[in-house]
């Protein structure tokens, strides 16, 4: 074979495989943009973390807690039924990423433990997200959900929320929820955590807040919460409306519920003190609003904290909320009680710019003591009012991700045997790291996809390269020259 024999071989893989070989990596590699994809629950912030200030005081009675923190501007709309055309149509149920109508509310939660769960005082939060939540790209789907003898036929529930890893046999599996006794056992031993729920639309109009618990799932405590669904579905419209002896007006109006202004000492709710029946035969105007929730009183220990002189107000760029409870409500199913000279673990989110479910800010977990050391000290005073005379405590919140327990505790993460040998979160990651985690994993199934078609288009360029120098490689004997 002569020299432009060879040369004639090795042509085709030099024309076509180094070519497609180049083309392949060219689409596999991204533009490092990062791309929403509402499909797949997807949504980003633009901004990763967030300020947050808390201070707390004790009477020897009641505990307070503080929370300030920025928002451009108030939410304080939630759920709402507008008419258009004879039908009365909702808005504000969650969604991915912001209310594109911006009728969702602010809120800010507090998760609360004396001890009874300790892994809350190591790594937080994190440790209420199991396997398959709502609202992550791969969510349990509601139809299976409500066929679980537990989450389903017992709870009435149709999507998976906050548990405790304890609940679950299997961290891997929601479904695989632990015999009702243990359960019942678990609770009574104090392995549940305590969960303050303000909410600027739900609640704070009337001065209440929410109170919850999270155990198996995220309950509310026993009695009846501050708010109820103001919807009649056998005639498709709302059960009550503005009373209009009361109010001057039966509804809200669309633009102004879209302004992103609120008079706080005007009428935007419907509550159990300003409502009436609904008129069906009124001359509704395309335009009109009503509240979807009616806000109500709560009872009962679901009734326990209240806002402190409240409603609480958004000014100057800032939500400033107080809360007040019974240090001790005699509620040991339901609540953590707060003592002197105890530390209490507490972890803090908080939802702004119309966002819900997991679209929120979450803190590392913190210690609050009375009269003891901790990260932070609840004030001491004699009287009904804190005077706030101690500083602020300044926390930055970060945007979470699709992070969940199963993932933390399995091979895929390279920190799961420091979490095996109960090392702590906060003195390894910092909140800006913990967020750029949570976003990569947003995008793990992509960037995994890319990297095994990036490897997969490297090895084709390296054989396609290969056959086409091999020739050049071939000893050349004397007889072979023409």
């Amino acid at each position: 074979m002569t020299r432009k024999d060879q040369d004639k071989g090795a042509s085709p893989w030099l024309v076509l495989g180094v070519p497609i070989a180049l083309g392949l990596a060219w689409v596999t590699q991204g533009t490092g943009v990062i791309e929403n994809d509402l499909e797949r629950n997807i949504w980003i912030p633009d901004e990763l973390t967030m300020p947050l200030q808390v201070q707390a005081a004790y009477n020897g009675e009641q505990i307070f807690f503080r929370y300030r923190w920025p928002a451009s501007q108030p939410h304080v709309y939630h759920d709402m039924l507008r008419y258009e055309d004879g039908e009365w149509i909702r808005h504000g149920r969650s969604v991915p990423g912001p209310d594109p109508d911006g009728t969702y509310e602010d809120r800010v939660a507090m998760l609360v433990d004396d001890g009874g769960v300790p892994q809350f005082s190591r790594y937080g939060g994190y440790i209420t997200v199991g396997d398959q939540m709502r609202f992550f790209s791969n969510s349990a789907s509601p139809a299976d959900v409500r066929a679980h003898p537990h989450l389903g036929e017992t709870l009435g529930e149709s999507d998976v929320r906050k548990y405790l890893p304890a609940t679950r046999s299997d961290q891997n599996d929601w479904r695989s929820v632990v015999d009702a006794d243990v359960l019942q056992a678990q609770r009574e031993a104090g392995y549940f955590l305590d969960l303050w729920h303000w909410r600027a639309g739900r609640s704070n109009a009337i001065g209440a807040s929410d109170d919850q618990w999270v155990g198996d799932y995220r309950h509310g405590d026993a009695g009846s919460g501050p708010f109820t669904t103001n919807w009649d579905g056998d005639n498709s419209q709302p059960r009550w409306m503005l009373d209009p002896d009361q109010t001057g007006q039966r509804a809200l109006r669309w633009e102004d519920v879209t302004s992103g202004g609120v008079d706080f000492d005007g009428i935007y709710y419907l509550s159990e003190d300003n409502r009436t029946d609904f008129d069906p035969d009124h001359d509704w105007q395309n335009g009109d609003v009503i509240p979807r929730r009616l806000l109500r009183e709560p009872a009962g220990s679901r009734g326990d904290i209240r806002v402190h002189e409240g409603p609480a107000r958004w000014e100057d760029g800032y939500w400033d909320v107080t809360l007040i409870r019974d240090m001790d409500t005699r509620s040991p199913l339901d609540d953590k009680a707060f003592r002197e000279q105890g530390v209490y673990d507490i972890g803090i989110g908080v939802y702004r710019n119309a966002t819900g479910s997991r679209w929120h800010y979450v803190s590392h977990p913190y210690t609050v003591g009375l009269g003891r050391e901790a990260d932070f000290q609840a004030m001491a005073f004699d009287g009904d009012s804190p005077d706030w005379s101690n500083d602020w405590f300044d926390m930055t919140l970060f945007y979470p991700g699709q992070v969940d327990w199963p993932l933390l505790v399995s091979r895929a993460h390279a920190g799961a045997e420091d979490i095996a040998e109960g090392k702590p979160v906060r003195p390894r990651h910092s909140e800006k790291q913990l967020a750029l985690y949570g976003v990569e994993m947003e995008f793990n199934d992509a960037i995994t996809s890319r990297w095994l078609m990036t490897l997969i288009a490297g090895l084709i360029a390296m054989l396609g390269t290969t056959l086409a120098l091999l020739p050049s490689f071939r000893s050349t004997r004397q007889g072979d020259r023409s």
